[in-house]
């Protein structure tokens, strides 16, 4: 039972999150989720009875979260850039990161005000802002939309009885055929 993963359904169907089988198991046993989709041959035996370990639950009451958020790190910046910098559009995995409104400044440290760069178009730039620097940003920066299902996408390679329950998830192209 180590291991093995349970993907938790709001009463909606909506994706919540994945927890353990023996918190699912927990969760079935008390009336508070119904079980949708059950393991490949795996089943848990008591002194009484035998139950099939669930892979997909739903609860039966709706529960309601805030949506998440991306977490400002220097990764999510240069993956929200594409791995380019945003002045050059040079893809290197060698950047760094700048404050359109330079720190020194008063520039926030934001979504809004960081951006990827090479590091020749950052000295370029330097302790200014693109404009006084002359230079020009491919996009504007802003903060990324999460999709609610960012979480999921990780497991659905090996757990293919969840993917009908994650909408947006498609098979990649070497494994579709």
């Amino acid at each position: 039972m180590d291991g093995v993963t349970v993907l938790v359904l709001n009463q909606n169907y909506e994706p919540l999150n994945v927890c353990n089988v023996r918190r699912a198991l927990v969760l079935v046993l008390r009336g508070k989720a119904e079980v949708l989709e059950t393991a490949a041959a795996a089943v848990f035996h008591t002194a009484r009875s035998t139950f099939a370990l669930p892979s997909v639950i739903r609860l039966v009451h709706m529960i309601r979260r805030p949506r998440p958020k991306v977490r400002l790190t220097r990764k999510e910046i240069f993956a929200r850039d594409g791995w380019a910098c945003v002045y050059c559009g040079r893809a290197t995995r060698d950047l760094t990161l700048d404050h359109v409104l330079p720190r020194h400044r008063g520039g926030p440290h934001t979504w809004e005000n960081l951006v990827s760069a090479c590091k020749p178009c950052n000295h370029k730039k330097a302790g200014r802002t693109p404009a006084e620097a002359r230079m020009t940003m491919l996009h504007e920066p802003a903060m990324p939309r999460l999709s609610v299902y960012h979480g999921f996408f990780q497991y659905l390679g090996a757990q293919e009885e969840w993917r009908k329950f994650v909408p947006g998830y498609e098979l990649p192209a070497s494994a579709a055929g």
